[in-house]
């Protein structure tokens, strides 16, 4: 939690300076996960501990090109306040510019002196404080892909793949990455203390994967959150675009948002492991996969949260679109490695790289919780390549129809809190809506010279 005695403040300040620091950047997630921040003077920072900074509470309602979007408790309600005080536990200094530390930041509610409704970071905890409560301390390792673009003028988009290069699948060095951006990346969130561990290139040209060790679950939701914001920020300070879309192009793959959960019990042992169990899982880890099938259409509504994510399913994407597990098979929608004992665990590869990591990491905790309380068995294993839709059922093909299935999983809803819900579904309808009033370029090419 944030330091707020004087004594460790002071301490804190005194540290900065000896180390030349003087500005501290305060940043939080938004519903969407994209960082809202503040600079502090670190003359100020007591002042900013001791009582917050001020915030429109509509920064959680308002859409990427800046428009409000009308979700109670903010236009509503007079676009009143939240307070967001620096969590000094988290404190790093930037390595790529000089004299700025940042931290994460708390947010609560002036009128209730809680958490605000929309906080993800204070979703993921309350869905930990009901894992705490069934005896398990999930643990999480996130995966992530996404897109490097240069400047490409005079082009539609006006950015390119950087590069282009085809065919250099899971690479490193010059060949596929003739500017160094990976290796310069991992060194700079390796001083940041994200814990990335590895990197590539990944499928498609101007692809990239980096991985983060595995730690307990909001730890790792923090550092995912601190990743995407760090590299988008360091391709902007090279006048490049970063890009986490869940599929910015046609002719390519998606980015996905791959997470490793496995659980601990109240001894420290790993919960998901039993040699005596079928396929060498514990009756927990079965159930966890049962509930994550259960509730895969209304989780997709968070792991794939935005209208071009529904673009990066389908046949032959390697993307999962149809609701199945399978003992190391990629093809299926939750796979489970093949180590066992302190490795066993479980790997969910429906999320894209755009989704918000506290809130796919929320509700996957939620629906693996729900199905370790209702106690139900997984069916069968796929076997082979999956992608047949007479052995599994479909997912929701989009944004719409993922959204009235989250509204309609009662069960899981409630876990995640009726509030935080109804503004989620107000704010992403929204967006649905400016999508289906928008004309596309696609919409022009095919029909206006003919019709």
């Amino acid at each position: 939690m944030s330091a707020h005695d004087s004594p460790d403040i002071r301490r804190h300040v005194e540290r900065l300076t000896a180390d030349g620091i003087d500005v501290v950047r305060v940043i939080y997630p938004d519903l969407i996960g994209t960082d809202r921040a503040r600079d502090v003077l670190v003359d100020h920072l007591p002042s900013a501990c001791a009582h917050g900074l001020a915030f429109c509470r509509a920064v959680y309602h308002t859409t990427p090109q800046g428009d409000v979007v009308p979700v109670a408790g903010g236009l509503d309600a007079g676009l009143p306040d939240v307070c967001v005080r620096p969590d000094l536990s988290t404190l790093s200094a930037l390595p790529w510019e000089p004299g700025v530390a940042t931290c994460l930041g708390e947010v609560t509610d002036p009128a209730t002196s809680g958490p605000a409704a929309e906080s993800p970071r204070d979703l993921l905890r309350a869905v930990l404080d009901r894992c705490a409560a069934q005896g398990l301390r999930p643990v999480v390792g996130p995966e992530l892909e996404y897109f490097l673009l240069e400047p490409a003028p005079g082009t539609p988009a006006g950015w390119r793949r950087a590069p282009e290069v085809t065919g250099a699948v899971y690479t490193a060095g010059l060949r596929a990455d003739p500017g160094n951006h990976l290796l310069r990346t991992l060194r700079l969130l390796r001083d940041l203390g994200l814990g990335v561990i590895t990197g590539n290139h990944e499928f498609d040209g101007g692809q990239y994967e980096i991985n983060l060790t595995h730690s307990e679950a909001l730890d790792a939701a923090d550092r995912a959150f601190r990743f995407k914001a760090a590299v988008k920020e360091l391709a902007r300070k090279e006048g490049n675009l970063a890009t986490f879309m869940a599929k910015p192009f046609g002719d390519a793959g998606g980015s996905g948002f791959h997470l490793h959960l496995s659980c601990q019990d109240e001894e420290g042992d790993n919960a998901f492991d039993d040699p005596a169990g079928a396929h060498g899982l514990s009756a927990a880890a079965r159930h966890a996969v049962a509930g994550i099938l259960a509730h895969a259409p209304a989780l997709a509504a968070l792991a794939n949260p935005t209208v071009n994510s529904y673009k990066r399913f389908g046949p032959d994407t390697l993307a999962p679109w149809l609701i199945d597990w399978g003992l190391d098979n990629r093809s299926a929608m939750v796979r489970v490695p093949p180590e066992r004992g302190s490795g066993a665990r479980l790997e969910l590869r429906l999320g894209d790289a755009s989704a918000n990591p506290y809130l796919l990491i929320a509700g996957t905790l939620a629906a693996a919780l729900l199905g370790i309380q209702a106690g139900e068995e997984p069916p069968v294993p796929l076997e082979g390549y999956g992608y047949d839709t007479a052995r599994s059922a479909v997912l929701p093909m989009d944004l719409s129809a993922a959204l009235d299935a989250l509204e309609a999983d009662a069960p899981l809803a409630e876990l995640l809190g009726k509030d935080f819900t109804t503004s989620y579904l107000t704010y992403k309808r929204n967006e649905v809506e400016r999508f289906q009033r928008h004309v596309t370029d696609w919409e022009f090419t095919e029909y206006a010279y003919h019709l």
